[in-house]
């Protein structure tokens, strides 16, 4: 699965063209789209352009994506159950799976309130997934101890959880805990930083695959066959993610930008007011990247 870069244009609104042909371009490559996610600016989204995201990703794919069930609220806000449901069922009622995004009302009270609160949620839904998501990406964000993961495991409608701690030993305990208790559970890395966490047993929901999904695609095609070009190509889109997704790490985004007009992807390297941005110098980086892919 990769998280869809939102494009925007050069007078900074988002671009709508170009966000329906990344999509497409995503689900040709053969990966999941995930709209609505950290890397679609979910939080800074409004309701109506949330709504429109849903639509495109819904057309698009015929219902094949994934989408972040996103409630926007304040540090010290208790959990808003009616509106994680009604943002869940705007997924689902596209055809796709909704991703539950944390929020401070979610991740604000115990572990076995955030399980409570998943398990409400799922009883409404014929499938959803789950997410940990780390404080360097949002102030909200917390990774949950392995017996509230375990808890997780339990709900039956919960097929699976994105994990983004960027912390190798904390996603091989939940590889071993979801061989163990549920093996058709799917572990999603988020670790951008360590992406042959596929080698170990997870699958993957990355936001560096954003960049190149082409290239991601020939790359799992490789480890699938036994190829050992996988790993000359695993270490170059590495490359890619550890320039990217060093600090300040949303500042990924403004790179994925980058890189997406490098390659007449977009328009611009534009990105919503407010949000972080990296220095111009970073595109020759980029290029150098781009052209050991082979992408330009």
């Amino acid at each position: 699965m990769a998280a869809v870069l939102l494009p925007c244009s050069a007078s900074g609104e988002i671009d709508w063209s170009c966000t329906e042909a990344h999509i497409a371009r995503t689900l040709d490559a053969g990966l999941t789209p995930a709209v609505n996610m950290d890397t679609g600016y979910v939080q800074m989204l409004d309701e109506r352009s949330k709504q429109r995201v849903l639509d495109i990703a819904g057309e698009v794919t015929d219902g094949n994506f994934v989408a972040g069930a996103f409630v926007a609220d304040a540090e010290g806000d208790s959990l808003d159950l009616d509106a994680y449901l009604a943002s869940a069922t705007a997924v689902a009622s596209r055809g796709g799976t909704p991703v539950i995004f944390p929020s401070h009302g979610l991740n604000g009270g115990t572990e076995d309130a955030w399980v409570e609160a998943l398990i409400t949620i799922g009883a409404n839904l014929d499938r959803f997934l789950g997410f940990e998501l780390g404080p360097m990406f949002v102030p909200y964000g917390r990774i949950f101890s392995l017996d509230a993961y375990r808890a997780m495991l339990d709900i039956g409608t919960c097929v699976g959880a994105k994990h983004s701690s960027l912390n190798r030993e904390l996603e091989w305990q939940r590889l071993a805990l979801r061989d163990e208790v549920r093996p058709d559970f799917m572990v999603l890395t988020g670790n951008d930083l360590a992406i042959d966490m596929v080698t170990y047993g997870s699958d993957y929901l990355l936001g560096l695959a954003t960049f190149a999904p082409d290239v991601f695609a020939e790359r799992d095609r490789l480890w699938a066959i036994g190829d050992p070009g996988f790993y000359e190509l695993n270490d170059t889109l590495q490359y890619l993610g550890q320039f990217a997704f060093r600090p300040p790490v949303p500042a990924y985004r403004h790179n994925a930008a980058m890189f997406l007009q490098l390659r007449g992807w977009a328009e611009s390297d534009r990105v919503p007011t407010g949000a972080p941005r990296r220095p111009q110098s970073d595109r020759a980086v980029l290029r150098d990247i781009a052209e050991r892919l082979g992408v330009l």
